[in-house]
């Protein structure tokens, strides 16, 4: 009985018939978009000989006579007008059919890494001429293999001093030569060390159009630093993460371990370095790697995970006028109800939040574009356990120069950095501080002053970066009294 053709005339199903009646491999839904297909008839004999030359993905050569080629179930065998036809027609159709299969493959593809990088460097009079040379050596070796261009990355260099200095801006200069020159020369500004002051500058100029800041890049800050600030630093780093910029901090070795350890992105072992000056080349390729990945994210990426809730951010996968998202969070526990969250197509970012402490959650990303198909990506995220920080504060062991802080509960290495304890008179005077590891619960402070009321908080420092504390009064006893003879 004859055989059903398929819409290109050369083959039954999707695969293509041989001299002999066997099959080739499968060629007509998966036509390469280059493919080109032509056809010549020649007199030869009793009837025409047909080549059609596939050229692209396989280079399959094919040559058949019209005669033998199978007819559609009751007709006649086709004739060379109406093979043109359906070869015309096979070639519209296969096209389609690879484009939309291009599409759900690959999906959108990334050439370089595309960003915005702010080098925050430590040019105070903490920093000897020594050690800033050679940190401006460091940075320079860093940026010297990166991908800087109008389409890849952008970087632009802040000092820390009395005040914020910027010594380029993002849009400054467009070439990874340009931008070493640059660092070269750069000159150390001395003054106070208000690292607080020059986050709270470097967040205005990361989302700044005027300072060459571009919306919907990543955005990365590495801070180089001796760790010495006069001001506070850990408001400004927190509020530079919650915006979804990843920090990444270089400390030459003087700094405070637990205050970097909360202002660093997580994990720390990826995003904090402690190294000397002088040793800095050490952590260059490792640390261009981590810069260059951050910059790059190319699927579904999780940040920023707390014990109730988590961020999401994605590569530009579509605009607001090809499509949009939609973000389902499931519960690891099936019988919970599925939350679901439509976003613009434009959106790249977002924040679940009112999620289960030390909880599983599945995440999919579902991208529905009018334009091409597009491959749903996902991700497994665990919320950290609860932050719950120091309930109840004993006073014991109490002497005239010294007393006994103890707390709880006691948090682990899983859950939190460690403790600082301070303590200060009531009356006004100088300042104790005291760090703790994670694991324990107690300490003793000396060198108080006899008969003194104290006002003693103990602060948990938490992954997160945040900080939960406690506070509660201290009096130590009244001097040794002396004998009467």
């Amino acid at each position: 009985m004859p055989t059903p053709m398929c819409l290109c005339g050369c083959c039954v199903s999707p695969q293509v018939w041989d001299h002999d009646g066997m099959h080739h491999r499968a060629v007509c839904a998966d036509w390469p978009l280059r493919a080109r297909l032509s056809a010549r008839a020649t007199q030869a004999g009793r009837g025409r000989e047909w080549v059609w030359l596939l050229r692209g993905g396989w280079g399959l050569t094919h040559r058949r006579r019209a005669s033998q080629l199978p007819a559609v179930v009751g007709q006649e065998p086709a004739t060379p007008g109406a093979m043109l036809f359906w070869t015309a027609l096979s070639m519209a159709l296969s096209l389609r059919l690879a484009l939309a299969r291009s599409g759900v493959e690959r999906g959108p593809t990334v050439s370089a890494p595309q960003g915005d990088l702010l080098f925050l460097l430590d040019s105070s009079a903490s920093v000897s001429h020594y050690e800033f040379s050679r940190v401006r050596e460091f940075v320079g070796q860093l940026v010297a293999t990166m991908p800087f261009g109008p389409g890849a990355l952008h970087a632009s260099l802040v000092h820390v001093g009395s005040r914020p200095h910027t010594e380029f801006t993002f849009d400054q200069y467009g070439s990874g030569q340009a931008i070493q020159d640059a660092i070269r020369v750069a000159p150390q500004r001395m003054g106070d060390t208000n690292t607080g002051l020059a986050l709270a500058y470097a967040k205005e100029q990361l989302f700044a159009e005027e300072a060459g800041a571009r919306p919907g890049v990543p955005k990365v800050l590495v801070w180089v630093t001796d760790g010495a600030s006069s001001d506070p630093v850990g408001p400004p780093m927190q509020e530079l993460k919650d915006l979804g910029v990843t920090i990444f901090i270089v400390s030459t070795g003087r700094g405070n371990l637990l205050e970097l350890l909360a202002a660093a992105s997580a994990p720390a072992e990826k995003h904090l370095h402690f190294v000397d000056v002088d040793d800095l080349p050490i952590i260059t390729p490792e640390l261009r790697g981590s810069i260059t990945d951050a910059m790059q994210p190319q699927q579904l990426h999780v940040s920023e995970v707390l014990s109730n809730g988590f961020r999401l951010s994605w590569p530009p996968l579509l605009t607001a006028d090809t499509g949009y998202y939609v973000l389902e969070l499931v519960h690891s526990d099936k019988l919970v109800t599925t939350r679901r969250q439509q976003l613009p197509g434009n959106a790249t970012s977002w924040t679940w939040t009112d999620l289960n402490p030390d909880t599983d959650y599945e995440v999919s990303l579902l991208p529905e574009s009018n334009v091409r198909l597009l491959r749903p990506q996902h991700v497994r995220v665990r919320t950290l356990q609860e932050e719950v920080g120091p309930e109840r504060i004993i006073i014991s062991h109490t002497r005239p120069r010294s007393l006994r802080v103890s707390w709880s509960p006691a948090l682990g290495p899983d859950s939190t950095l460690g403790y600082h304890v301070q303590l200060g008179p009531l009356q006004g005077g100088s300042l104790e501080r005291v760090e703790v590891p994670a694991g324990q619960n107690s300490t003793t402070i000396h060198g108080l002053t006899p008969c003194t009321t104290y006002l003693v908080t103990v602060t948990a420092a938490f992954r997160s970066g945040r900080q939960r504390a406690l506070s509660a009064k201290a009096c130590t006893a009244s001097g040794e009294r002396t004998r009467v003879p």
